[in-house]
């Protein structure tokens, strides 16, 4: 009987040994993540790149070229950003409707893509500070004969699924037949096709629209909201954050970021203090 109690208390010593052993060995990552202490900024930098969640459906804040490549203001800032950091830019693209799971589940490390800034969002995520000012506008085709909103009472009217813009609209006292398309690009081309009578969008997307359309469209007068755009992070990854805001303050004052801007603006348009 003694001879099993003492086996018993043996292994039972041991079990304990080996415990403490493995606990003193574990990495000190793990440590770190069990104490809770922010390491958003250090697996970027031990990863060597940065992975962006775009809507690659967004011209010009990202979208999709001939070659398959996402593109666009916010690729270039990114890019630049991800340069003065001396790890790589990862675009890629997502579905808008699932942009929080995308970013919870560690698929992605941000998302950067034009998105409007909400009281939800703010709850949910960790933003950026703003960098840039939007407007929701309607856009028409040129031979429409509506000359404000109240005239597209009745109308087949195009707007981003998932999207701040469809609240918007949701809104609105009209009786409309709401279209929701996929995204910006989806929008314009059902817009040039003759499927819709009018779209819903960001400004900064319809003006260079605009811009590079073969047809001619207007914009209805009155502006349906007026938005900021930031970036958003995971909740508890303050450091990224921190470290992406801090870069892109200093692009802004040595001018990098208002060269970007230009390049598709035609002018500084962003609000980086």
């Amino acid at each position: 009987m003694n001879f099993f109690i003492n086996k018993r208390k043996i292994l039972g010593v041991m079990a304990v040994a080996l415990v403490l052993f493995f606990t003193g060995c574990g990495s000190e990552e793990t440590k770190k993540i069990q104490t809770g202490e922010d390491l958003s900024l250090q697996k970027v930098m031990d990863a060597k790149k940065l992975v962006l969640g775009s809507d690659a459906g967004f011209p010009p804040m990202g979208f999709t070229d001939e070659n398959g490549e996402i593109i666009g203001f916010d690729v270039d800032v990114a890019k630049e950003v991800c340069k003065r950091m001396g790890i790589e830019l990862v675009t890629k693209d997502i579905d808008w409707g699932e942009k929080e799971e995308e970013l919870n589940s560690g698929k992605i490390d941000c998302i950067w893509s034009g998105m409007s800034v909400t009281p939800e969002r703010a709850k949910e995520m960790n933003l950026s500070e703003s960098y840039m000012r939007n407007e929701l506008i309607f856009v028409i085709p040129g031979d429409s004969e509506a000359k404000g909103t109240q005239d597209l009472e009745g109308k087949k009217v195009g707007v981003h699924a998932n999207s701040t813009s469809l609240e918007t609209l949701k809104q609105l006292d009209l009786k409309l037949e709401i279209v929701e398309c996929p995204g910006e690009t989806a929008l314009f081309n059902e817009l040039s096709a003759g499927n819709l009578d009018a779209v819903l969008v960001d400004s900064v997307g319809a003006y260079y629209f605009l811009a590079t359309a073969d047809k001619t469209y207007y914009v209805l007068p009155e502006s349906q909201k007026e938005e900021e755009y930031a970036i958003g992070f995971r909740k508890k990854d303050k450091k990224l954050r921190d470290t992406i805001q801090e870069h892109l303050g200093k692009m802004k004052e040595d001018g990098t970021l208002g060269e970007i801007s230009r390049k598709w603006f035609g002018s500084d348009i962003t609000i980086v203090r």
